[in-house]
């Protein structure tokens, strides 16, 4: 990230505009606050489509998104997937959540 009153040279300022708008998005904002939230830091589908009254396709299609962007990372284990905040992006969104 830049330091204050340095400009961004135009690939970084692309990769925040990708990001803000990954992000942009009531019910995605609510997701990354939940995982976060959680005290392993990971969780499903099933939980946030329970913890926000959506079904999961509207959860999925949300995390598609976010997985995209990177914001997001999934891991299969078993049958489930968890999700979890990418290390990488771990500091951002907890800035961004504040």
């Amino acid at each position: 990230m830049p330091v204050r009153g340095q400009t961004l040279d135009r690939s970084a300022a692309e990769e925040i505009a990708r990001t803000l708008r990954a992000v942009a998005d009531p019910t995605r904002i609510q997701m990354l606050g939940l995982i976060l939230a959680s005290p392993t830091g990971e969780t499903t589908v099933g939980e946030l489509a329970d913890a926000l009254g959506l079904r999961q396709p509207t959860i999925t299609h949300h995390v598609h998104i976010l997985v995209e962007d990177g914001v997001v990372v999934k891991e299969p284990i078993g049958r489930q997937v968890r999700l979890s905040i990418a290390p990488a992006r771990r500091a951002s969104v907890e800035d961004l959540l504040r």
